[in-house]
């Protein structure tokens, strides 16, 4: 997803936890439920990452550590409903409800998302349950529906690509399907956010703008500023030092010669290269918070600039906390996202593709 740095010239970053520093160990979750109830907000096709977090997902759901809730989209294009339809599909959850935006940020199908319509004999390469003609429903409409079937205080929301879809649920009115309005619903259903988002640490003595911040910074702002449950912020330093091993990309995915995850990683950024890990930091975080793969830092609060710099301010009684990695975190973390996304589904289809 972050896609505005040359990858070439990078060096390996990693956030090191210092008490002194007003960083801390991570803490223990407040009892979340078991599975998890998740909804997986994304920007699929702007970037390879999203689609190794989805598919991680699946993998904790099939070990029953994760419940996925809906998938809703915030890149504008409709391919990436079909693509998330197929990967779905192959993971043997066709139904799970898919929202997509309106009106939002980059339309352009990008380089992977054309996958999911790729046929061969006059059949689908990576089958999918969603039909070309149905139209699919809009994204806040299908958060809201999945929040108000869940219960109380359960669902923990993973965003991985722009706030736009968030921050317009802030915005929704009552309906038929919640006397609620969007800040109430969040309130009362949702126990955590979980955000691919912004950047607390300098970048060769920079500041770092983040992608999906940028990409919609009024939309960043209004979540920032106005969301009412717990955020959690990995921020573009943490998925930067931990990258995805392009050897498992060649050969953990062999059990099946068309498989949408090394097929979009490949035509994304070829191996050798070694993708960060941005979007699978947030995931993972989310059904293993204390697992140890990752340091939180101290509460606070974090503020969207007008121009999409992320700040960070520590509060004793912040709504706010963001991601950390030691290098001993990170080496454990790149071994968990291995073996997760990799893992064979329990029901894949058996049609084209095979």
């Amino acid at each position: 997803m972050r896609s505005v740095l040359a990858m070439g010239a990078l060096v390996l970053l990693v956030v090191v936890q210092n008490p002194q520093n007003g960083w801390a160990q991570p803490v223990a979750a407040a009892n979340p439920s078991r599975p998890v109830p998740v909804i997986f907000d994304t920007d699929i096709g702007n970037d390879c990452d999203d689609v190794l977090a989805l598919a991680m997902l699946h993998t904790l759901a099939n070990r029953g550590e994760v419940d996925l809730l809906a998938v809703t989209i915030t890149k504008d294009n409709p391919l990436a409903a079909r693509f998330v339809s197929a990967l779905n599909s192959y993971y043997g959850r066709p139904d799970i409800p898919i929202g997509v935006v309106r009106g939002g940020k980059t339309p352009e199908a990008g380089k992977f998302l054309p996958l999911a319509d790729k046929r061969e004999n006059g059949q689908l390469v990576y089958p999918r349950s969603l039909d070309d003609k149905k139209e699919v429903p809009e994204a806040v409409a299908v958060l809201r529906q999945t929040l108000a079937k869940a219960k109380d205080q359960t669902v923990s929301i993973v965003q991985v690509g722009f706030s736009t879809n968030l921050a317009r649920l802030l915005d929704s009115q009552p309906d038929a399907v919640s006397p609620l309005g969007g800040l109430e619903l969040v309130r009362k259903k949702v126990r955590e956010l979980s955000v691919m988002a912004g950047a607390f640490q300098m970048l060769d003595g920079k500041i770092h703008r983040e992608y999906n911040i940028v990409e919609d910074i009024p939309s960043a702002k209004k979540l920032a500023s106005a969301w009412p449950t717990p955020i959690v912020w990995s921020g573009f330093e943490v998925g930067l030092a931990i990258t995805y091993p392009p050897e498992s990309i060649l050969r953990d995915y062999a059990y099946k010669t068309r498989h949408l995850v090394p097929d979009s990683y490949i035509i994304y950024e070829p191996p050798p290269h070694a993708r960060p890990t941005w979007d699978l930091t947030s995931a993972l975080y989310v059904a293993r918070p204390t697992r140890g793969y990752f340091g939180l830092s101290r509460p606070g609060r974090v503020t969207v600039k007008d121009d999409g710099e992320t700040v960070f301010t520590a509060s004793p009684d912040g709504r706010d906390r963001f991601l950390t990695a030691s290098r001993e975190q990170a080496a454990r973390t790149r071994e968990a996202f291995t073996h997760l996304c990799s893992e064979p589904p329990q029901n894949p289809p058996t049609r084209a593709g095979k």
